[in-house]
């Protein structure tokens, strides 16, 4: 089955269904007319500009390119980790543990999937590894964000608990444990989320892409399996290192609170 090409003014169409929306806002005084239209232009300029550079990737072929893909989307998403976050640790303590439970979870799954599930030929085939990489980042993004969030957010509410329970004769686990519960809750609770969701609710995004370029319904599924499964993985390991750093570094050798590591 032959993909149906779309042309420039059919995507028009599109654009214009999100400049009536637009229209429609500023008429009911919304004031979100602006954001929705820059956000509209900020997309189609970045996903031209990615599609340019993966066709280019996508004919070199090389691990190098490759590599220099991978790391470039790493530290980017490092750099939105730390974005969200009202009061990040100083002295990029934020995104250095953000990038790197990014780089232990979601690029080691990304190379087990590669090598020992798909079975690619070789591995780090372009039109395998970054579609893999890109969702496995983007959700582990995700997950490390709102989990560090939840953490330094709630160490900063429930500082005189947390100070209590250490004069107590607590270790740093142990009064910071309801912490880190909460912090995993709220990382991995979108992907919990999905994944109840998928088939139910909703087509997940690569599946219906898969439907629309014409691969069998079938096949569509158990690819989408695999990458919400790897998804959950590469967001709860990621999650997991990123809660346990920043909690340890939210704790001196002294066992003391020290809220002052974190910027206001």
């Amino acid at each position: 089955m032959n993909v149906i090409d779309l042309s420039w003014w059919q995507l028009g169409i599109a654009a214009g269904l999100v400049v009536a929306l637009a229209v429609c806002t500023w008429l009911a005084q919304l004031n979100i007319g602006k954001s929705l239209l820059i956000a509209a232009a900020r997309t189609a300029i970045q996903l031209a500009l990615i599609g340019l550079v993966l066709e280019t990737l996508f004919a070199a072929g090389s691990l190098g390119w490759v590599a220099l893909m991978g790391i470039a989307m790493l530290l980017l998403a490092g750099r939105e980790v730390v974005a969200r976050q009202n009061h990040p640790l100083r002295g990029g303590w934020s995104f250095g543990i953000g990038t790197l439970s990014m780089f232990i979870s979601a690029f080691a799954v990304t190379v087990l999937t590669l090598v020992v599930i798909i079975g690619p030929e070789p591995w780090y085939t372009p039109q395998y590894a970054i579609p893999l990489l890109g969702m496995l980042l983007g959700n582990t993004m995700t997950g490390v964000a709102l989990g560090l969030e939840r953490l330094t957010e709630g160490a900063r509410r429930g500082r005189g608990e947390i100070e209590n329970r250490l004069m107590l004769g607590e270790t740093w686990q142990q009064a910071s444990r309801q912490l880190r519960r909460d912090a995993m809750r709220a990382g991995l609770m979108p992907t919990i989320n999905a994944m109840a969701a998928a088939g139910i609710v909703s087509l997940p995004g690569m599946m219906t892409g898969q439907i629309l370029a014409g691969s069998a319904p079938a096949l569509a599924v158990k690819y989408q399996i695999l990458i919400m499964f790897t998804i959950a993985a590469g967001t709860g390991f990621g999650t997991f290192a990123a809660v346990a750093l920043c909690a340890r570094r939210l704790f001196d050798r002294r066992e003391r609170l020290r809220l002052d590591r974190l910027a206001n």
